[in-house]
């Protein structure tokens, strides 16, 4: 039989142990008394009670599943050990009915086994397991009973029958006890949702126990946050109702009151080690809300100072002395000499994609360091943060003496590899397709790699993109960029673009919230205007084409045209075709401590930019940027209010001018409202045509924008729904380029009072070819502003804005656009 062959192994160890034993020992041997057996050897059913506990020995026996019954007693001197052996083999074990769970992870679960014995227990306790299975995926109605069928050779097929039911979800989602935040404040920070009539696209309304505890977590973190220092969750109960057909989640709270700091201090008891030495490290002072956050942030700020000073075995300890009576903390930050614990060994396990190594080096500690908590906590807080894994723990178990610990890491993973094809619209580039495969967490290395490939309407490309998160081992961030991209003619650009390059970058983390990038970049371009039928934009030079005395040609519809009519790009443009190579340094400081990096509601996010061309190449300037926002919650759940400032300037040096193309071309992403390249300094020298694509750019600009967004309600925050208003004010100035482009026409039409040739056309005398001297319109440095309403759509598979904004100041020279749209989805 096979589970003789199975147990040879245990039994021939079982012998030479025996062998091995005193002679009291074998006596025990020999006084177990085995009954019942037929197919399995009493040998072996006596190694399972040599030297152990018998209620221990009979546990085994049942879980090797062969037995249907065990029972020992006592007789005389002798264990008397009674079996009833089952009397089917398994030919087979068979889901039907299941489709939301797939058939080999059941069997992963599931202790029956082909080719095992069939025990009733067993089977009994397979149907626990299979529905626990389901119930853990949101189905806690589904139905699970077993059968078996005799085969002809005597053995059984078990079978599982599953009626997996509708997705139990969590129908309602209640706070007890909660008076600073309303429920709805709170269900919002929730990654658990209410179903609705969203349920069939999303998983996140599923009961989890596992998701509900870190949403309690996350709900305490805010209140400590907001200065309620004395707050706690005081139980979380979850109820099916089967009426409804979901769970109801009740979460008690106890809020306390918010309390102000009214002082934060410090106490050292390190011997060498004085309190001032670490007063830099507060990120918490007297007349601050009190700030969970910041308290720990401080924590591991002063745990690192420390360890640099030498003192491996230290706590940093907070102590809190409230005074009830105004509502106010004196907190302490106390260092003092912790237990002499070694950590022996981490142990990880679940990674069965991701390296161990992508894991350790998420530890500031490693084996044989002193152990600290702190550091501890913060790797588990990073681990968590890699999207690697849907959930990590990290706990202790004691090592091989009493100072040593072990670290026991339980990860379960996730896929991070996404195939993505998107479509959208921007009213820069037209209707547009993407191609993209990324993996954040390639060949288990935790590198990034994405490719992505774009087709639109107005423009194409393909692109490449990798980091290394910890190049040489240091927590920087190194990688590159390719891409190759062509941007076609259109309304609002008269010409068009090739530019292929690079970009090599390094990210150093200065602190949790300051980042430095440094990069080289290098690209070639090459620019050249159109000569078409639907696109003639640069027909004034070719005289062939109009008649020869007027410079005009008969169109099909009876009408005269000159090469002036359909647009013709600005001499400024003409002079920038050709081929261009730009080589330049650059770095990125950046600062960022917003609370939700795809949805912030509060903190900052700030970036200089600075570039220097002129490493090589041919281009020779100096480009500078900064952008900063804020975002703050306002009074209203969920209304958030954003204030922006932006600003740039680029200046060329040597005996350098900077092409047209090297200028700030700005419009909607300045003042919503005005078209692509809608604002500044523009070539007006032509009246009798549309200049909407020929804007020259300008080398300084600055702009501010107030906005606030709000949920719209009555419609579920899963469909990811926000209403915006806003109202924005900027400029574009400054356009440094030629204006007499004599050299390049080869005649002085429109320069010094020169008469550019003219004539009838449709009976109206105009001029029939394009001036040599350009002029320039709304380079005044005027203020545009606008106003306006958006709405926003965070949809699962990607961004879409919708905003339709008024102008309440413009230039005569400006380009509007009211409505824009941009975004796309994935699937």
């Amino acid at each position: 039989m096979k589970f003789r062959q199975a147990l040879l192994g245990r039994s021939a160890a079982a012998a030479i142990l025996a062998a091995g034993l005193s002679a009291s020992s074998a006596a025990l041997a020999e006084s177990i008394v085995v009954q019942g057996n037929h197919r399995v050897d009493s040998e072996t059913i006596r190694s399972y009670f040599i030297g152990g506990d018998a209620n221990e020995g009979v546990k085994k026996l049942y879980e090797t599943g062969y037995f249907s019954d065990v029972k020992i007693s006592r007789s005389g001197g002798s264990l008397v050990v009674h079996v009833v052996e089952n009397s089917q083999q398994i030919n087979h074990v068979v889901f039907v009915g299941n489709s939301k769970v797939k058939a080999e992870d059941l069997e992963k679960e599931v202790r029956l086994r082909s080719g095992g014995a069939y025990s009733d227990s067993s089977a009994q306790a397979d149907v626990r397991r299979i529905a626990d299975i389901y119930r853990r995926a949101g189905r806690s109605a589904a139905k699970v009973s077993y059968r078996t069928v005799t085969v002809p050779n005597g053995t059984v097929d078990v079978v599982y029958d599953i009626e997996e039911g509708d997705k139990t979800g969590v129908k309602e989602i209640r706070f007890s006890g909660n008076q600073a935040f309303s429920t709805s404040k709170l269900v919002g920070m929730m990654e658990t949702t209410e179903m609705n009539y969203l349920s069939w696209l999303k998983s996140s309304d599923v009961y989890d126990p596992d998701r509900i505890a870190k949403d309690a977590e996350v709900i305490r973190r805010y209140y400590l946050k907001n200065g309620y220092a004395d707050f706690h969750v005081t139980g979380v109960d979850a109820t099916y109702d089967p009426a409804a057909g979901g769970y109801v989640i009740t979460i008690s709270v106890e809020e306390g009151l918010p309390y102000t700091v009214s002082s934060a201090t410090v106490e050292s008891h390190l011997r060498g080690v004085d309190a001032s030495a670490l007063e830099g490290d507060l990120r918490i002072h007297a007349g601050d809300l009190y700030n969970g956050d910041q308290v720990d942030k401080t924590i591991e700020a002063m745990t690192r100072e420390v360890g640099r000073l030498g003192y491996a075995f230290t706590n940093i300890r907070p102590r809190g002395d409230k005074n009830p009576a105004d509502h106010t903390v004196a907190l302490a930050f106390v260092a003092e000499d912790g237990p002499r614990v070694y950590i022996e060994r981490i142990n990880i396990h679940g990674n069965s994609t991701t390296r161990d190594y992508v894991i350790r080096r998420e530890f500031d500690i490693g084996e044989g360091d002193a152990y600290n908590k702190t550091l501890i906590d913060k790797a588990e807080k990073r681990l968590n943060a890699l999207g690697f894994f849907k959930k990590v723990k990290i706990a202790n178990e004691q090592g091989s003496s009493s100072d040593r610990v072990v670290l026991d890491v339980d990860v379960e993973e996730q896929s991070t590899g996404s195939f993505s094809i998107s479509g959208g619209y921007s009213t820069t580039e037209g209707f547009l397709a993407e191609v993209s495969v990324s993996q954040s967490n390639f060949l288990g290395r935790g590198e990034y790699i994405r490719t992505a490939v774009s087709v639109g309407q107005y423009a194409k490309g393909i692109e490449l993109n990798y980091t290394e998160p910890f190049f040489l081992d240091q927590r920087l961030a190194a990688g590159f960029d390719a891409y190759s991209k062509v941007s076609e003619a259109s309304t609002w650009q008269y010409y068009n673009n090739w530019v292929t390059g690079g970009t090599l970058r390094l990210g150093i983390p200065i602190t949790d919230e300051i980042t430095f990038a440094p990069r080289y970049t290098g690209y070639f371009s090459r620019l050249t205007i159109p000569n078409k039928s639907n696109m003639q934009y640069n027909d004034c030079g070719n005289t062939s084409l109009y008649n020869a005395d007027n410079k005009y040609i008969a169109g099909s519809d009876g009408n005269q045209y000159t090469c002036l009519t359909n647009g013709e790009a600005s001499l400024a443009l003409k002079q920038a075709q050709g081929n261009w190579i730009t080589s330049m340094v650059g770095y990125t400081l950046s600062y960022n401590d917003l609370d939700n990096l795809r949805d912030p509601h509060e903190g900052f996010s700030a970036n200089i930019k600075q570039d220097f061309a002129g490493v090589g190449g041919d281009s020779k300037f100096i480009r500078t940027t900064g952008d900063l926002r804020y975002y703050h919650e306002l009074y209203f759940d969920n209304v958030v209010g954003i204030a922006r400032v932006q600003g740039g300037n680029i200046t060329a040096w040597g005996n350098d001018k900077l092409r047209v193309v090297d200028n700030f071309n700005l419009g909607n992403s300045l003042v919503r409202g005005f078209a692509p390249g809608g604002i500044g300094p523009r070539d007006v020298t032509d009246t009798t045509s549309s200049n909407a694509g020929n804007a020259l750019g300008g080398t300084n600009y600055y702009g501010a924008s107030l906005e606030v967004q709000t949920p719209i309600w009555g419609i579920p925050k899963d469909l990811g729904l926000k209403l915006a208003v806003f109202a924005d004010a900027g400029t574009l100035l400054g356009y440094k380029g030629a204006t007499n482009f004599s050299a390049l026409t080869g005649n002085n039409y429109g320069c010094g009072g020169t008469k550019i040739p003219s004539g009838s056309v449709n009976g109206v005398n105009q001029p029939t070819t394009q001036a040599s001297c350009i002029t320039v319109g709304g380079d005044n440095g005027m203020i545009r502003s606008s106003v306006g309403v958006g709405l926003i759509w965070a949809s699962p598979m990607g961004p879409i804005r919708f905003n339709y904004a008024f102008a309440t100041s413009k230039a005569k020279e400006d380009v509007l656009q009211q409505f824009s749209f941009s975004g796309g989805t994935s699937f």
